[in-house]
């Protein structure tokens, strides 16, 4: 029988009509099918942070086996976030119209090609082709860990519970991968940080497979002008990645192809969006994107992933600084990451709408105080004396976005449906971009506070004071039974005590950072509470002025 002659009968309309009843709501996940999907979506979670941050948290340790210096091996990291940072914007058109199922196991066939392809190269050049490659087939994995987790809460905490769960585990991956990076590279080389990673894709494939996500309904999303718009706005967030990676290596006002990379991507930047306003149906709402709302919670995004690059970023060339590598810093790392699954299980447990102010209070105080902390470093600091601040910034990481994220959205769902997609991209650029632009400009303060303590330092570097002769003599003086050239003995210990100012400098400037993103943090602490006393007074009028309504 055919499912046209099983359809029940539909009895003709006489008279009125009562409208049809609404859906039942879905029944909730039994609790076993739940944690399974959790589990998927911390592994999708893993999967692509691994992979995001491979390159990152082992930079030193890749420059050997490949043959590359410094700068070299930062094409690695400009190559995977050239296409990454753009290419989640077209994945969710994609999704939409021909389906999530479709979506899903077309991106983890690609991501883990791309995973096996990593184990049978072995030149730079190869290696940074095949990283674009990899930024590309990563792109999937971001959305679909976060989807998974979603799956598994009803309606009513998905925004709540799942959300907070889900950017836990994004936050997760940097503080894993320097973890679990030391072991690996001592156990088989560089080349086991390739086969995790395609164990990761491997386990990820078949969770793909035998969990699929509920299909939402397909939708004709993608118009004939959106292959115009989206290959322009791909070559202008490419460009800014590309100069945001590498401006702070061949430093910004050096390199003329960075100057010339900066035009073409504002320029592709700019055609696209004169193509978008004079759409009907535009690839981005521009006018809605520059809305007073919209601005003021990509504002708070913003501000909030240049925060956190503190913990990415400066105090991990703090360590580098001052001698320390991945190895050393594993207790700090697991701090970290046991700080951060903590921070993200509260904001799970106390999160109901209208509690996002404290939660960024509360996330904001953290932050800055553990940043004011670790603006006391010296030459003599140890991970186990940042075990504190490091944890506070952590949790504070934890607790600050998933209520930014749902406040947004909620807000975005009170407009239309329609602008969903174009509040997913704020979203995305400030966290991709928010984090490259955050560790150019904190590496570069760095760099310039640097030379600034060194020549302090150096001006009061006099061979004529005798504490300064007798440092150079103390130094020097290891290289006394190899060297008896009296002249060239003292040269050397002048080196040393150069290298020793550097050092100081160094440390110096990384003190001024994390006092520089305390006082971020301070600024935001302090905009949010003025913030909150407006709305206040604000909802007070309102009251009275109501309550004088009733009574009139």
């Amino acid at each position: 029988m055919t499912s046209e002659a099983a359809a029940p009968a539909v009895p003709a309309a006489t008279g009125n009509v009562s409208p049809p009843a609404p859906p039942p709501p879905p029944l909730p996940m039994p609790a076993r099918r739940a944690a399974a999907y959790m589990a998927a979506a911390t592994l999708l979670a893993m999967t692509q942070g691994f992979g995001m941050n491979l390159v990152t948290a082992n930079l030193p340790q890749l420059q050997g086996p490949f043959g590359a210096t410094g700068a070299e091996a930062l094409w690695l990291i400009a190559a995977y976030m050239a296409p990454n940072v753009s290419l989640s914007l077209a994945l969710l058109k994609i999704r939409n119209q021909y389906g999530l199922r479709h979506f899903a196991e077309l991106g983890i066939a690609v991501f883990l090609v791309v995973s096996v392809m990593h184990l049978f190269v072995t030149d730079l050049r190869s290696v940074i082709v095949l990283r674009f490659f990899a930024g590309i087939a990563a792109a999937p994995m971001s959305s679909l860990g976060f989807l998974y987790m979603l799956e598994a809460f009803p309606p009513a905490r998905k925004l709540t519970v799942g959300l907070s769960l889900a950017l836990t585990n994004i936050t997760l991956a940097p503080s894993l991968t320097r973890l679990v990076s030391p072991p690996l590279i001592d156990l088989g080389g560089v080349p086991a940080l390739f086969h995790f990673e395609l164990a990761l894709a491997l386990l990820s494939f078949g969770a793909i497979y035998l969990l699929p996500l509920t299909p939402p309904p397909r939708v004709k999303v993608i118009e004939r002008l959106d292959f115009l718009s989206y290959p322009l706005i791909a070559i202008g967030l490419g460009a800014f990645a590309v100069v945001l990676v590498a401006g702070k290596q061949y430093w910004w006002t050096e390199a003329p192809w960075l100057g010339v990379t900066l035009v073409v991507g504002i320029a592709a930047l700019t055609v696209a969006a004169l193509i978008e306003l004079n759409r009907k149906t535009p690839f981005i709402d521009l006018r809605w994107l520059v809305s007073p709302q919209i601005l003021h919670v990509a504002a708070v995004l913003l501000i909030f992933r240049l925060i956190l690059t503190e913990q990415t970023s400066v105090a991990g060339n703090f360590f580098q600084t001052i001698g320390l590598q991945n190895a050393q810093l594993t207790g700090l790392y697991t701090v970290v990451t046991l700080a951060t699954v903590a921070g993200g299980l509260f904001c799970a447990a106390t999160f109901r709408p209208g509690r996002e102010p404290a939660l960024h209070m509360l996330a904001l105080i953290l932050i800055m105080t553990g940043a004011w902390l670790d603006s006391r470093g010296t030459g003599l600091t140890r991970p186990e004396q940042m075990y504190w601040s490091q944890a506070m910034i952590a949790a504070g990481g934890s607790l600050f976005l998933p209520p930014a994220i749902a406040s947004g959205f909620t807000m975005t769902l009170r407009k239309g449906t329609q602008y969903i997609f174009s509040f997913i991209i704020v979203f995305l650029m400030t966290q991709s971009l928010g984090g490259l632009a955050g560790s150019a400009l904190f590496t570069s303060f760095i760099t310039l506070r640097e030379k600034f303590h060194a020549n302090i330092l150096a001006a009061h570097m006099t061979l004529g004071d005798p504490l300064v002769a007798a440092r150079i003599g103390q130094l020097s003086a290891a290289y006394g039974h190899t060297v008896t050239d009296g002249a060239l003995l003292r040269s050397q210990g002048v080196s040393l005590l150069g290298q020793q100012i550097t050092r100081e400098a160094n440390i110096l400037a990384h003190n001024d950072a994390f006092l520089m993103i305390s006082l971020m943090a301070a600024t935001a602490a302090v905009a949010l509470a003025i913030h909150m006393i407006v709305l206040r007074i604000k909802e007070a009028g309102s009251r009275n002025v109501g309550e004088t309504a009733l009574q009139g």
